[in-house]
């Protein structure tokens, strides 16, 4: 398996305003709140201190996720310059399973997946068998619902 991070523009965009509402606002919030916890006195049987250091642990470690994402992230860009050839991460494209309706995709890196939102990801068997094939293709995928034969009618 690939271990490399994909995001598109959008994602990296979002992760980053996540990243500076957390190092501002989020950070101070909590620093306030630490500060009001220890004017209260005793700390070991303060809840309100004990929350407050618990969260700002998760804050801590989100804030260390995004960094590490964002630094070690290729970024591709969603519909390129153009059309693709094949599907590849960035590219939208319609798929139909026989008998059923079409719907389309734009295959993402595994951190921005959302299949109910129209984006799989690179990493899902979906995703994994269909990249590099072309419009007209069927490509059968094992799926955890059983297997299923696509058709590739789109690639944007």
């Amino acid at each position: 398996m690939n271990d490399q991070l994909y995001l598109t523009a959008e994602g990296a965009a979002r992760l980053k305003a996540e990243l500076e509402r957390l190092k501002g606002p989020a950070r101070e919030e909590i620093a306030q709140r630490l500060r009001a916890a220890v004017q209260m006195g005793d700390l070991s049987e303060n809840a309100d201190y004990h929350k407050a250091k618990e969260d700002q642990s998760f804050l801590e470690g989100r804030i260390m996720e995004l960094e590490y994402l964002l630094k070690n992230a290729v970024i591709v860009e969603e519909n390129g310059s153009g059309r693709h050839e094949v599907i590849e991460i960035g590219a939208r494209f319609t798929i139909v399973e026989d008998g059923q309706v079409p719907e389309s995709f734009i295959l993402v890196g595994a951190k921005e997946a959302d299949p109910r939102n129209g984006r799989i990801s690179n990493e899902s068997p979906i995703g994994r068998a269909l990249l590099g094939h072309k419009v007209g293709d069927r490509v059968t995928v094992e799926t955890p619902g059983g297997t299923v034969v696509l058709e590739i009618i789109e690639i944007e």
